[in-house]
C-alpha cells in the first residue's frame, strides 16, 4: 500500500517525523507531497521547495520503507484540487492527513484518507518554530536533527528574522 502525506513542512519539524514513521508502521512505500512549493521568503513560507526537500529526505533517509518527497504545487481551486494532486504524484492508496479541509476533499474525491495521531501538537508545529527562529528562542528542539542542519547551512535563521521585518 503507498501512502500519501500531504502538507507545507515549513519547516519539516518533529510532529512531521513522527507521522512519516507512523506512516511506515502501515504502509509499503510513502509519498511525501510538498504543498506550495512555490512560494518562498514569506514569513509563514520561509523555505524554498529545494531546501523542504533537503530536509524531509535528509531527515527520513532512515526510514523503513521507500519516501519519495515531491513537490505539489498550488491550483488554487479546490474543485480540481484532488485531480491536480493525483497528476503530480505516483498513484496512492490512502491519504494521511488531519487538516479538515484535506480530509473532506479527498474524501468527496472517494479517496480514504486516515488522520494519524498528532505528536505533541500542543508543543510542536511550523507556527512555534518559526516564532522562535524569529525571536532567537529554542527552536532547534522542535526539528529533526538533519532538517536542522539544512536550515542552518542556508541561513534560515536570518533570512526569516530579516522577512518578518516591517519596512515601517
Amino acid at each position: 500500500m503507498r501512502g500519501l502525506y500531504i502538507g507545507r513542512f515549513q519547516p519539516f519539524h518533529d510532529g512531521h517525523k513522527a507521522v512519516a514513521e507512523y506512516i511506515a508502521e502501515e504502509a509499503d512505500e510513502l509519498i511525501v507531497g510538498i504543498g506550495s512549493p512555490q512560494i518562498s521568503h514569506e514569513p509563514q513560507h520561509p523555505f524554498t521547495a529545494g531546501e523542504r526537500i533537503l530536509m524531509i529526505t535528509r531527515s527520513l533517509a532512515d526510514l523503513k520503507i521507500p519516501c519519495y518527497v515531491l513537490p505539489v504545487t498550488d491550483v488554487n481551486r479546490n474543485a480540481i484540487w484532488v485531480s491536480h494532486v493525483k497528476s503530480m504524484v505516483p498513484k496512492f492508496d490512502v491519504v494521511y492527513s488531519s487538516n479538515p479541509q484535506v480530509i473532506r476533499l479527498f474524501e468527496e474525491a472517494g479517496i480514504e484518507v486516515r488522520s494519524p495521531p498528532m505528536y505533541e501538537r500542543g508543543r510542536i508545529s511550523g507556527t512555534e518554530v518559526r516564532e522562535r527562529m524569529t525571536n532567537g528562542g529554542n527552536w532547534e528542539e522542535l526539528v529533526p536533527k538533519e532538517a536542522a542542519e539544512v536550515i542552518l547551512s542556508i541561513d534560515g535563521i536570518r533570512r526569516l528574522q530579516q522577512i518578518s521585518q516591517s519596512d515601517e
